[in-house]
């Protein structure tokens, strides 16, 4: 069987409760990239949560996380589904770490610019 990994979406967000476009970009993203996944046969979309930056109170993120198989197909993939459906691209972190790892940490596989280095949830 395949390694799987843990392949988070980050989007930044203004208040913890997110505004009625962020829940829409929440279920539009989350919808998307399950369908794209399954098709490619890579994985699946685990879950959510939307709220306050563990790493930073006082900033708010959507992060939607998936477990995937093939880690650089899978971000190619998830880049190019929120590329071409225009699902806010210019502003998404992705980030992975291995699947099945307790404390682990993620590392940042993709940021919307050029100098993002950091990712935390």
């Amino acid at each position: 069987m395949s390694e799987k990994f843990w392949l988070a979406v980050q989007y930044p967000l203004k208040s913890a409760k997110g505004s009625q476009r962020d829940h829409w970009l929440k279920d539009k993203v989350r919808e998307y990239v399950e369908l794209s996944l399954a098709d490619a046969n890579l994985g699946h979309v685990d879950g959510f949560d939307m709220g306050k930056c563990m790493s930073d109170p006082k900033k708010y993120a959507l992060n939607i996380f998936c477990v995937v198989t093939e880690e650089e197909r899978s971000i190619s993939l998830v880049k190019r589904v929120l590329r071409e459906s225009r699902l806010d691209y210019t502003r998404i972190k992705i980030a992975t770490m291995p699947y099945g790892i307790e404390a682990g940490t993620y590392t940042l596989k993709y940021a919307y610019r050029k100098g993002v280095t950091d990712f935390s949830l």
